[in-house]
């Protein structure tokens, strides 16, 4: 609530900061008494594990760049291009579609390879995809402006959720998958809520600068828009980056190679 509401209380409000300061007293006392508890919910020696540690992070960048991409994809087909709210539901049915059949493709491909080229394969065509979307015109079309970025940008996140949710519980045993699964699940929730409170911030500063200049509603907005589709796209190339670093490479082929022995299951497609 602090982090999605930060945007209109403002970073340095009262609220922020107390909402803040109480939800790091909460995280601490959390770590605490897990780290005393026999039977704890989190057994933090699970960050140990180097993989799993990279997956996460990554998972946090990836959500902080998706969740604002449909936030503000949303905003321009209505506030600019002016679509209905349905039309601009079914408008993304393309970019659904090209998901579902990306991650499909994308499961032989973990098999094969191993997860973390394609994770950050998947992450360096999705900030393509954003690039693109930085590129959206007040006066553009669904077809240039929308239907073809979003195909690539699908592309890129089919590819990247299939092997980020391999790499996630990659290597824990039985008892953990749970945890392992749940500790993604959080990363995602939380980089959502952060990187939309972060890239609101961004859009509305440049807007309100475009509307202090002089330009009319659609130009601001659209100049907001394109400032916050940059940071996503610089985003998720962090992203990448640290998939290369952070997630090893030696468990992403163990991984493939034990599929192919048919010793684990096929990558899932979803």
């Amino acid at each position: 609530y602090t982090l999605v509401d930060a945007t209109d209380a403002g970073w340095l409000s009262g609220q922020t900061l107390i909402l803040g300061a109480i939800s790091l007293a909460l995280l601490v006392a959390f770590y605490a008494i897990e780290r005393v508890s026999k039977a704890p919910l989190v057994p933090f020696a699970i960050f140990r594990r180097r993989t799993i540690t990279g997956t996460n992070i990554v998972g946090l960048l990836v959500a902080m760049a998706l969740f604002s991409m449909f936030f503000f994809i949303s905003l321009y087909m209505q506030q600019v291009l002016g679509f209905s709210a349905l039309e601009a539901g079914l408008a993304y049915l393309p970019l659904a579609v090209g998901i579902i059949i990306t991650a499909g493709a994308s499961a032989p491909l973990v098999t094969r390879f191993g997860f973390k080229p394609v994770l950050v394969g998947g992450l360096f065509i999705t900030a393509a995809g954003l690039v693109w979307f930085s590129q959206v015109d007040p006066n553009g079309s669904y077809v240039g402006d929308i239907l073809f970025p979003s195909l690539l940008a699908a592309a890129g996140l089919g590819f990247a959720f299939v092997s980020m949710t391999v790499a996630a519980v990659s290597g824990v045993e039985a008892h953990e998958a749970g945890l392992a699964s749940g500790l993604i699940n959080t990363s995602q929730q939380i980089g959502g809520a952060l990187g939309l409170a972060i890239l609101a911030t961004v859009a509305n500063s440049r807007t309100d600068e475009a509307f202090t200049s002089g330009a009319s509603q659609a130009v601001a907005l659209t100049e907001g828009f394109q400032a916050a589709f940059i940071v996503g796209a610089g985003l998720a190339i962090a992203g990448a980056v640290l998939a290369m670093i952070l997630v090893s490479g030696r468990a992403s082929r163990e991984h493939a190679e034990a599929a192919q022995r048919g010793e684990l299951d096929p990558a899932p497609a979803i």
